[in-house]
């Protein structure tokens, strides 16, 4: 099985990360953009899990330190 390049330029990454829940622990079924500051510098301090949920909640952690929640909420799909 060939392993799939992610293209940090693509835009359909910020709306895929606005709509994905969080698949397990005390957030399970929150969307990862409504997911507490605190729980992303504990995740960044514990290390972020490997692969793509990983990547997601790195960049939410650089997204919400960096003040820019605000770009992700009008992707969030009613």
């Amino acid at each position: 099985m060939e392993k799939q390049e992610i293209n940090p330029l693509d835009p359909s990454l910020l709306v895929e990360l606005a709509n994905t829940k969080m698949p397990f622990g005390k957030y399970e079924g929150w969307l990862l953009c409504r997911l507490p500051e605190p729980y992303l510098v504990w995740y960044r301090q514990k290390g972020f899990p490997k692969g793509k949920l990983g990547m997601q909640l790195a960049t939410l952690y650089e997204i919400k330190m960096n003040g820019l929640t605000y770009l992700l909420t009008p992707l969030i799909k009613k």
